[in-house]
């Protein structure tokens, strides 16, 4: 098998950041634009933008997307795809009714002094009708997360299941041509060359593959075959999981409801009128300006300031250039939604937790000279592999959310040290089970050992001094962990204590699914830093996503969805999928304000096919 060194990312289009004031309608520097006339305007492609953009449209609006780069999907279609969606019709299908106050709860009990629950509400309530209205009425189908328990089990409240969903894989061939050319690839650090595996009944056939399963082997052969005639006939992945299906599924529906939706048309300055609505926006395109009015309003949905150095100094523990920071969003989320809304008043709100959605991940050095980012989601919960940091000392449950994985390693590092920690893993586990971007058998090894991404030891000694870690340190961890792992526990952390920690270990393992020893040598090592798939900080809203000033009053015509909205969490991260499913459900919020929706789309059921689909 040949392996590449290198992967083609799709090239970044657009000016930088926004500069300039809002501009009232007919002021002198407009009036040289093209004009362009819609009902609504949104400025950003990723599932909060094109949540409303379809939502508003499907209600009989005219609707403009401008997106920065050439591809639309953001940060969404680089993701896992799933959204947290409590009370979703698709768990009442199956039987699961759980009443509000039990989410509240659970929120209570994460979010603590940061619960907000007006926006709360705002949230639970959109949230059902959100998935029944896309589920129902657009392309965009969902498949139930039956198993996906919340992060926190020991709180009151918190679900063992049906409270997520993610979106139905789908064959991107059904997407129209000009339309499938704005979509965005796969990341290639989270797919098999290129080829998407989604997380589930997916991912399991791939590992058990790597085991020598019959079954699993057919499913990855078959897979990987579609994907290689794909390649050849259409020179992309065409098989779309995760957050390319999510993307797909919504640039389809928009298609279908005519949203215009232009590419590489970074928005420049709002528009206002006299009495300070927001009136639309001035665009940049190859011709030159445009001017975008927008009857309705503008949403802000441009993905938050990952990408953005003086932000991220500014609020970022341990970033002192604001460098020392490698997020999985697309470089063009660089902060542009929320200087728009700053320009003409809206508040920019920090007091949250956290200002970042923390991800660990890992720095793939190419031969191209390109450095990839891997992000740690699945690896860290299985067992036979542990985190430690430069000391040998393991520093938190590493079967927990990634979140709270870079929190404690931020929390643990000393002020002015570089943040930091390795994922340790021995022999057996690296050929049953990805450790970073190394993946177990048949794929070899040799060209992460190459380019120094993957440490390799014959003992935890030889290993600890090729990585710089305390060798004494890491042994007596190692040795620790071993003993009481053999007896299914961990009274350290208390790695595998909840259904969330244990779903994400192996069911074949006894008596932890989450627990097994690192003892066969050689042994290997992956260093892994503070990364992030968004930002929590953000533009102030109420409940029907309108951007508020300073003073807690909507500003008229703005509206905010995704990541340039404050986080409805306070920066907290309760379960997986909590950056999608507020996304879609305040995007989809926001569009039915725009139309003066009153009565919901849905019925309050779900098909009965709502499987997963085919590729």
């Amino acid at each position: 098998m040949t392996f590449p060194t290198d992967a083609t990312t799709p090239s970044a289009a657009g000016a930088g950041r926004p500069a300039g004031a809002g501009a009232p309608a007919g002021s002198p520097d407009t009036l040289t634009c093209d004009t362009l006339n819609c009902d609504v305007l949104v400025v950003g492609s990723g599932a909060g933008g094109l949540a409303a953009a379809v939502t508003a449209a499907y209600h009989g609006l005219k609707v403009v997307v401008v997106e920065k780069a050439d591809v639309c999907g953001g940060a969404t279609a680089w993701s896992g795809g799933w959204a947290w969606a409590p009370g979703n019709p698709l768990a009442r299908a199956a039987g699961v009714s759980e009443d509000k106050e039990t989410f509240r709860t659970y929120l209570r009990g994460v979010l603590g002094a940061d619960y907000q629950a007006d926006r709360v509400d705002a949230f639970l309530e959109a949230v059902p009708h959100m998935v029944g209205f896309f589920h129902q009425k657009t392309s965009l189908q969902f498949v139930p997360g039956a198993k996906i328990n919340d992060i926190y089990g020991g709180l009151p409240g918190a679900g063992t299941g049906h409270r997520s969903v993610g979106p139905k894989p789908m064959n991107a061939r059904r997407i129209r041509p000009e339309v499938r050319a704005k979509l965005q690839h796969q990341l290639y650090e989270t797919s098999f060359l290129g080829m998407g595996i989604m997380a589930g009944p997916d991912l399991a056939k791939f590992l058990s593959a790597s085991r020598g399963n019959p079954r699993g082997l057919f499913h990855a052969g078959w897979r990987f075959g579609l994907h290689i005639l794909d390649l050849l006939t259409h020179r992309r992945n065409m098989q779309l999981v995760n957050g390319t299906a999510l993307t797909g599924r919504l640039l389809q529906s928009a298609d279908r409801f005519g949203v215009d939706i232009r590419v590489s048309t970074p928005a420049r300055r709002l528009l206002t009128d006299g009495s300070g609505k927001v009136t639309g926006a001035v665009v940049g395109t190859s011709a030159g300006e445009l001017r975008i009015n927008a009857a309705r309003g503008v949403v802000l949905a441009a993905g938050g300031f990952p990408h953005d150095a003086e932000r991220r100094q500014a609020l970022f523990p341990h970033t002192p250039t604001g460098r020392e920071h490698w997020t999985l969003a697309p470089a063009e989320a660089s902060g542009d939604g929320i200087s728009l809304g700053q320009q003409v008043g809206a508040r920019f709100r920090t007091d949250v937790k956290s200002a970042a959605a923390w991800c660990p991940v890992s720095l793939v050095p190419y031969r191209s000279g390109r450095t990839g980012t891997f992000p740690h989601i699945m690896d860290r919960a299985k067992p036979g592999s542990i985190g430690v940091l430069r000391n040998g000392k393991r520093f938190v449950n590493e079967a927990n959310g990634y979140y709270d994985y870079v929190a404690a390693m931020l929390e643990a590092t000393p002020a002015g040290e570089q943040a930091e920690a390795w994922q340790i893993a021995d022999s057996r586990f690296v050929r049953r089970f990805p450790l970073g971007m190394a993946k177990p058998l048949p794929v070899p090894l040799f060209p992460y050992l190459r380019s120094g991404y993957l440490k390799k030891g014959r003992t935890l000694e030889e290993l600890a001094e090729r990585c710089g870690i305390d060798p004494a340190g890491l042994k007596e961890t190692v040795e620790r962990f071993n003993r009481h792992a053999a007896a299914g526990a961990d009274p350290d952390f208390g790695r595998g204590s909840t259904p969330f920690n244990r779903y994400g270990g192996d069911a074949a393992v006894k008596p932890n699914p989450s627990l097994g020893p690192i003892e066969k040598g050689p042994f290997y090592a992956v260093r892994v830093v503070p990364g992030s798939f968004g930002t929590f900080a953000g533009l102030d809203v109420d409940g029907r996503s309108r951007a508020l000033d300073d003073g807690g009053r909507p500003i008229p015509g703005l509206y905010v969805a995704g990541n340039d909205q404050a986080s409805v969490m306070g920066g907290h991260y309760p379960a997986g999928g909590i950056n999608l499913g507020p996304a879609l459900a305040f995007g989809y919020v926001a569009g039915r304000d725009l139309a003066g929706a009153v009565e919901y789309e849905d019925d309050g059921t779900v098909p009965a096919d709502s499987g997963v689909g085919a590729l």
